[in-house]
Formats: structure tokens, sequence, C-alpha cells
């Protein structure tokens, strides 16, 4: 029987081995200074032997000191190239290659003065600074500095993190935008930033170096962000020659609601966005969403929804999942539980120690992070 997942395919230079691909996954398992530890090379060395044929490493920030939220890696100094190419090349040893995600946290950021499009605090936070249009220039450069780090470091392709409510999507959404200039307002105005980012990195980058984006299809908030802006959206990022869209949903305020974590435990839960962006653009379109199973990931791509899949707390059960699924092994597979054990830990800063996993694995993970 013929198999999609297997099939190969390119993202600009990048020839992928086949359809599957590790979306990036917040672990904290960085030291604290946002520097590369053991435990966060082990774990990407894994994902690397997975059999994926790319694998995202989660956010890394542009401003430490503006954009600051947790036991994040940083990319927004020169000193720290060093570590984050050992981290690329734990990745491309193991047959994979390697991007990474850049990030500014925005109103997220956990500092007593974080700057965002307009002054509307995240949860009980501070409220904060609205960015001066200078500031919004100096955050592009910060993007486009930190993008050339991510090259010199030997990083195949960088990610632009444009979902979960981070900055880009702060500018984007009607719900975090009531500027009244040049970057509030119209949809044609509240794209703006995200697309000089895009444009700026692209630039400094070359053509022939992929740049792609993580892409926020609905924010799944009734004021917020929905299809029929981001389709438009997608559209323009296509115009610019963007390398793939990875598409995702849900911000921090609405994922935990509870109709949401009904649907998330549902398989492919997020591939009718996918399809409903695919449908916009000629870039790859990576679908994600509890896709944890091979014959589900055949689904999404054979029906048009998807070019590629992208695997989190999927792959994170299961570091052998893509080499399970390309042979056939589907019944092998150790499956996520969709326990929420990560996200709960994630979400205090903690570093994941996945619930599926048996008791060798979780030992050899407590050990890596005490000696972090």
């Amino acid at each position: 029987m013929s198999s999609v997942i297997r099939e190969k395919m390119s993202i600009g230079p990048l020839h992928l081995k086949n359809r599957i691909t590790m979306a990036p996954m917040f672990t904290a398992y960085g030291n604290d200074d946002g520097t590369v530890s053991e435990a966060l090379l082990e774990h990407y060395r894994e994902m690397g032997k997975s059999g994926a044929a790319m694998v995202v490493v989660e956010n890394a920030i542009v401003d430490g000191e503006r954009s600051w939220f947790g036991r994040l890696l940083r990319i927004d100094r020169d000193d720290y190239i060093e570590g984050l190419a050992k981290l690329a090349r734990s990745i491309k040893e193991g047959g994979a290659h390697a991007v990474i995600q850049i990030n500014h946290g925005g109103r997220y950021a956990a500092i007593a003065n974080p700057l965002a499009p307009s002054p509307i605090a995240a949860f009980d936070g501070p409220i904060p600074e609205e960015l001066t249009v200078a500031q919004i220039e100096e955050i592009i450069d910060k993007y486009v500095a930190a993008a050339l780090r991510a090259k010199r470091a030997g990083f195949d392709a960088v990610e632009v993190h444009g979902a979960t409510g981070y900055l880009p999507v702060q500018f984007l959404s009607p719900r975090t935008n009531k500027r009244t200039d040049m970057y509030g307002g119209s949809l044609e105005n509240r794209m703006r930033f995200g697309l000089q980012l895009v444009k700026a990195i692209m630039d400094a980058l070359g053509a022939d170096y992929p740049v792609g984006y993580r892409f926020m299809a609905d924010e799944w908030l009734p004021d917020g962000l929905q299809p029929a802006e981001s389709k438009i959206y997608a559209k323009e990022l296509d115009k610019l020659g963007i390398a793939y869209l990875s598409v995702t949903a849900g911000v921090y305020e609405s994922m935990f609601l509870e109709d949401k974590l009904a649907l998330a435990a549902q398989e492919n839960y997020m591939a009718d966005l996918a399809g409903a962006i695919k449908a916009e653009v000629t870039a790859p379109v990576i679908a994600a969403g509890r896709i944890a199973s091979a014959a589900a990931a055949e689904r999404v791509i054979s029906s048009g929804q998807a070019d590629l899949v992208g695997l989190a707390r999927i792959l994170m059960a299961d570091p052998q999942w893509p080499h399970r699924a390309l042979a056939g092994l589907d019944g092998e597979i150790n499956k996520c539980k969709n326990c929420g054990t990560c996200i709960g830990l994630i979400m205090k800063q903690r570093p994941i120690i996945c619930a599926a996993w048996d008791h060798e694995r979780k030992q050899k993970y407590t050990d890596l992070l005490k000696n972090k």
C-alpha cells in the first residue's frame, strides 16, 4: 500500500526525506540564563534521530530584557551562538533538518514593563507600554539579528513565531491592537508589523535561506483574530515568498476553555484550519493538532489539508513515532495520553517529564535535569 507520509518534498533548498516534522514545543530544559543545557541537547539529539524530516526547536527570544517570560532559549546576543550551534548539530547528526523558532513575548513578557501594540494587560499582569514606531523598528532589527545568528549557528531555516498570542499576533488581532496609527485599525494596518518583519528577515538572510512562519489561523475568541482575516494575511505572507506556514490555533486566553480542551482531545482537531489556509496559498502548509497515528497523518495529507504534519506532544511521548509510523507499526507507538501533565508543567515553567514515558526514560531526564 502506498504511503503519502513517506513521500519526499522540498521546502526551498531543503530536501525533506518524508512528510513528518517536529512542531516546536517548549520543554523548559534550557539553563536559567537562556543557554543550551545537556538535557536540551539530549532531547533534540533524540528528535533528530526520530525519523522526522525536519525538527523545529522551541522558541528562542530575540530580546532578553523586554521579552523574557520563562526558561527560554536566548538568541539575542552573539555569545549564545556557540551553544545554539551545538544544538543545531545535535539535530542534523540524526538526519533531520534543523530549524529554530524566534519570538518576542510582547505583553506576555514576565517583566514589570512589557511592550505591546496597545496597553492591554495579559491576564492580571502589568499594563504594557504601547510601542512607539521607533521601538517597533528596533524590535524588527532584533528579530533580524536573531535570524542571522540562527544562520551562523548552522540552522537550516528559521521560523517566526506568529502564533499563541505572541507579538505578531498582538499586532494582527483586533482584540489586542487598538492603535490608531499605521499599525492599527484596518486589517491592512494590523498586518503591517508581521509583513515588515518577515520581509526584513528574508532580505537579511537571502533568497536561498528558508523563513517559515508559525501561523495563527484562529484565536478561538469572539473578538479575536478569525479565519476570514487570517486567510488574507496568509495570502500576503505567501506573496512575500514565505517558505512554509505551520498552522495552529488558540491563545492562552482560549486554549484552556472547556470546549477547546474537549476539542484538543480529538484526533486531527486542527486539520480543517490547515486545509482552509492551504486553499489560499502556494507555500507548503504544516498541519498540527493531535495527529496521533500514522493513519491520521495519512488522512491529513492525502485529503489535501496539508503538505506535512507537525508533531509536538505526540513526538514527546514517543521519539520513535516517525520510524514506527513509516514502518507501518502503528500498534507499537507509545501513545500520548492527552493527560495534560506536560502542559501543566510548562505553565509552571517546570521541565517536562512525560506521563507516557517508562521508568527508565523518566529517570534519564530527571538525572539530566538535576545536573543542568
